[in-house]
């Protein structure tokens, strides 16, 4: 997987919910995804669990799958995460 150089903050993380138009982008692991696309983020709550906008590294291993969600063709990369 390749990853842009682009550098996201954790607000500009949070900016992206899906509201008022934004992208919904979640972050794993120092790496932001866009998951707009994917069907299980329409409803802007994955799972009846999860909120796009957040940085969600200590959630996954609860999850019912594994990190193979991220090369999922809805999924794109947006770049690195800072804290």
């Amino acid at each position: 997987m390749s990853i842009p150089e682009r550098i996201i903050s954790l607000p500009e993380l949070r900016k992206n919910s899906g509201s008022h138009g934004t992208r919904k982008w979640i972050g794993y692991k120092g790496i932001v995804y866009d998951v707009t696309d994917c069907p299980k983020w329409l409803p802007d709550l994955h799972e009846h669990l999860h909120f796009p906008g957040q940085d969600l590294t200590t959630e996954l291993p609860d999850a019912p799958h594994a990190e193979e969600v991220f090369t999922r063709p809805c999924v794109i990369v947006v770049g690195k995460l800072i804290r």
